[in-house]
């Protein structure tokens, strides 16, 4: 099963020391493919959203890091079902034994932040 270390990093100190940062908003195809551009010698590190991104960390061969920072992880819990829990060793597991990224939108919880269209 993969694992992924959560650690917090700056991404002007990832730029600075070599290294990629990749948000997987282009879904696990596109992440797979700038992974393996970077495999020349390159690592990745994943930026924000740590629950929606811990799948597609953990599929990168070449990944340094998650970025875990508290108020992602604060507002994803508020408005996810599965988010995942670091161990006391800082370790984050994808649920293999839900679909997809494992997280359920929280409807009910996320209407009080409704926003119309244009307002």
């Amino acid at each position: 099963m993969a694992v992924v270390q959560a650690r917090t990093a700056s991404s002007a100190f990832l730029r600075a020391a070599g290294r990629l940062g990749f948000v997987g908003a282009f879904g696990l195809s596109a992440s797979m493919r700038v992974a393996a551009l970077a495999a020349v010698g390159l690592e990745l590190s994943g930026h924000c959203a740590p629950a929606l991104h811990l799948d597609v960390a953990a599929a990168v061969p070449n990944l340094r890091h998650l970025e875990y920072f508290h108020d992602h992880v604060r507002i994803e819990s508020m408005l996810f079902d599965g988010v995942a829990s670091p161990t006391a060793g800082g370790v984050l597991r994808p649920d293999r034994s839900a679909p997809g990224h494992g997280l359920t939108f929280k409807t009910a919880d996320a209407n009080p932040y409704l926003v119309a269209a244009g307002g």
